[in-house]
């Protein structure tokens, strides 16, 4: 009988995305915790993502929100936006709670729509991330967002629109929702590039309940800062520089992104990452000493050029280091391998004149249930062991990689999406299928199930 292990949830074409909110977190805390913390979290985020849990994931949306209302465009505009609709006029504390959560719901009635349209055609994502076209495209558009939050150019909408919006609304519960849904496209130049972050990232889950509410929530961290001041009359610090330094880190993580993105399509590049302690080291180092050197708290305006030039080498280090605790992550320990063949026919025929069992593994560099697979369950040492009384074969999808060949023997599965792990017995029958990413146990007792 063939044993099905599916996904209690369509979260299984995860397209990395998540890994760019694990920066934001990482950028901002404490230099000696940095490479410890972000190991810690990375595993259990991609976990909870594909389980279904997606409690983490949501929490960390939640900050990007929280750090997005403290940029440039939003951070100034709190107090005053809150006394236009009323909450510091109120008589109870009560009556401004209630304004003030009307605004923020007005925030994530704009938002909202947005993810749920991305998560309801999120199949295209799957898709398209197999195109080199694409994700050179999205890897240019992130280059020109980070471009935009180290200040090369404004995105921002024209000063006779935002006066009108900002005029939108009226007194009372109704025009706290309206000025906080126009609140909203006011902020749209530091909210921009989070969200096409997101909705990129949301769109790869084909989760709409998922897309919804990651938006959602992403609206209630942006209005916090709003919520606070106008339910209990909280003064806010003054702007400053600080502001500007919440924009480079946004802009470093979109670099990554960029990288992250064409990192199949870059020849060698992935060849470099390596699972060590020295690796590890050196990374976690490249990011300190970008960071020290002023890729977050030095400017590129009204500097001189010595001050330029030591932020541009504050910001490459800092990229090169959060891409090599990227790598790192994404890498297989020293000698946790199986061994792969390439062709499918032979690998077939091979186990049918040995007697042996047979593996298909079907994966691609874009879909990240799949490396989750490599890194945590193939990688493991006892599937390895047990991996040897099996012929092996992998059959990439990845970009460059791709060829109808390969997608016929995909269709033969009737099967569209990834991962896709089959196991055969010795007579050729399929004795499992492996459908989202399963742990190193459960994976051990399906390979020794087959005999």
């Amino acid at each position: 009988m063939t044993k099905q292990v599916v996904p209690s949830r369509d979260v299984d074409r995860q397209a990395g995305f998540p890994l760019w909110l694990l920066p934001v977190a990482l950028l901002m805390w404490p230099a000696a915790a940095q490479a410890e913390a972000f190991g810690d979290l990375e595993s259990p985020f991609r976990a909870a993502l594909e389980s279904g849990n997606f409690g983490f994931a949501l929490a960390l949306i939640f900050l990007a929100g929280v750090g997005t209302s403290l940029t440039p465009c939003v951070y100034p505009m709190i107090a005053i936006t809150v006394s236009v609709f009323g909450a510091r006029q109120t008589e109870t504390r009560l009556e401004g709670m209630m304004l003030s959560t009307s605004f923020v719901l007005g925030i994530a009635a704009l938002f909202t729509p947005l993810g749920l349209t991305a998560a309801m055609t999120g199949g295209v994502f799957g898709a398209a991330l197999a195109s080199p076209y694409v994700l050179v495209g999205l890897s240019v558009l992130f280059l020109a967002l980070a471009a935009s939050m180290f200040g090369a150019f404004d995105l921002d909408l024209p000063s006779g629109l935002k006066n009108r919006l900002a005029m939108a609304g009226g007194a009372g519960l109704r025009g706290a929702f309206v000025l906080g849904l126009v609140s909203a496209l006011i902020a749209a130049p530091c909210t921009g590039p989070v969200l096409g972050f997101l909705l990129t990232w949301v769109g790869t889950t084909g989760s709409v309940v998922f897309g919804g509410l990651s938006l959602f929530v992403y609206a209630l961290g942006l209005g916090l800062l709003f919520w606070l001041v106008g339910t209990f009359s909280v003064s806010l610090p003054k702007s400053g520089y600080w502001l500007e330094w919440i924009k480079s880190v946004f802009g470093i993580v979109m670099v990554v992104a960029a990288i992250y993105y064409v990192r199949a399509l870059i020849p060698g590049l992935q060849d470099l990452f390596q699972h060590t302690d020295v690796f590890l080291g050196a990374a976690a180092a490249a990011l300190v000493l970008g960071l020290a050197l002023g890729a977050v708290h030095l400017s590129f305006h009204g500097a001189s050029t010595a001050v330029r030039v030591r932020k541009g080498l504050g910001i490459a280090l800092a990229v090169t280091g959060t891409m090599g605790i990227v790598g790192y992550l994404e890498a297989l320990p020293p000698g946790a391998k199986l061994r792969w063949m390439e062709d499918y026919d032979a690998a077939r025929e091979l186990a049918k004149t040995s007697g042996k069992p047979l593996m298909v593994d079907f994966g691609a560099s874009w879909c990240g249930a799949c490396g989750e697979l490599d890194r945590n369950t193939f990688s493991d040492p006892r599937v390895v062991r047990e991996g040897q009384r099996f012929i092996n074969v992998r059959i990439d999808l990845s970009p460059g990689e791709d060829t109808p060949e390969k997608r016929e023997v995909l269709a033969s599965y009737e099967q569209r999406g990834l991962p896709l792990v089959v196991l055969h017995n010795p007579e050729g029958a399929i004795s499992a299928r492996i459908t989202s990413f399963v742990p190193p146990e459960r994976m051990l007792e399906l390979m020794r199930a087959v005999q």
